[in-house]
């Protein structure tokens, strides 16, 4: 379902622009991205995603035809929608769900306890892009760590089956490698049929569409850099540039090109230098 906050104002952010800083942290788990919106088309993006507009409303647009406009919104994994925003800069916070406790996100549902609490995380990220733009969270860069400053804590965790769980972390680990399914259910010692629907009920997401939504997101690791697209497509284990941008605009919205094109001032963070 997609939540969004009903609000009759905004909540500006003064000297937010496109001359302002744009930045992105990134791990396995987390991006947190304050930046160009962009002009998208509808996304089905795998994470738990949180919209936050700077100044002016935005609205989320859901494809069974549904449009809110507030100043936020939180959309859970795997729900098409197109964001669309008054204002060129946003934040946009997103949660990889395999392994955080979905009931402890207060915020992600209906009603106005939600919405309240939705709206408190908007002013805390709001708050982190302030910080981050006057360089006063080197803390934050450096542990890479958003959940204390966003949550007060890290968001808990909760336990999968242990085999699938095996299999999640090969995939969170190298997204760009093409596991089969076939290969990860003799891995777990499961029969191929039983290997699906374990994966399916443990995750919430088929096998093939969880793979297909890491490694899209790996493309943003290379956003900000100055390479051939058709490169960069073969380097995270997709066949050709063709099938690359298709996938990438179906997920993000946007073509890899105009991504790109967008993150040329972009400051990104990430935690996979070491790898």
């Amino acid at each position: 379902m997609g939540n969004l906050n009903r609000l009759p104002g905004c909540n500006s952010l003064p000297g937010l622009g496109r001359s302002a800083q744009r930045v992105m942290v990134m791990t396995d788990d987390r991006i947190f991205y304050c930046g160009l919106l962009g002009l998208r088309s509808m996304s089905l993006l795998g994470s738990v995603t949180v919209y936050v507009s700077f100044d002016g409303p935005l609205s989320v647009c859901f494809d069974d035809g549904r449009t809110l406009v507030g100043t936020c919104a939180a959309v859970a994994p795997y729900v098409p929608h197109r964001i669309v925003s008054s204002d060129p800069c946003i934040g946009i916070l997103n949660l990889e769900p395999e392994l955080i406790d979905i009931a402890a996100l207060p915020w992600l549902g209906d009603g106005p306890d939600a919405a309240e609490a939705l709206e408190h995380l908007a002013m805390r990220i709001r708050a982190l892009y302030a910080r981050l733009a006057a360089g006063e969270a080197g803390d934050i860069l450096l542990d890479l760590d958003i959940d204390t400053p966003l949550f007060g804590a890290s968001i808990p965790r909760r336990r999968l089956d242990p085999r699938i769980a095996a299999v999640v972390e090969r995939i969170r680990e190298d997204p760009t490698t093409h596991f089969h399914a076939e290969r990860c259910a003799d891995d777990s010692a499961l029969s191929f049929s039983r290997f699906l629907h374990l994966f399916r009920s443990e995750t919430g997401v088929p096998f093939r569409r969880f793979k297909a939504w890491k490694r899209a997101r790996t493309m943003l690791r290379y956003v900000n850099q100055e390479a051939n697209l058709t490169e960069i497509a073969l380097k995270i284990g997709y066949p050709g540039g063709s099938h690359f941008s298709n996938t990438i605009r179906h997920v993000f919205g946007l073509k890899p090109r105009d991504m790109f094109a967008g993150a040329r001032r972009l400051r990104l963070v990430t935690g996979f230098d070491a790898r």
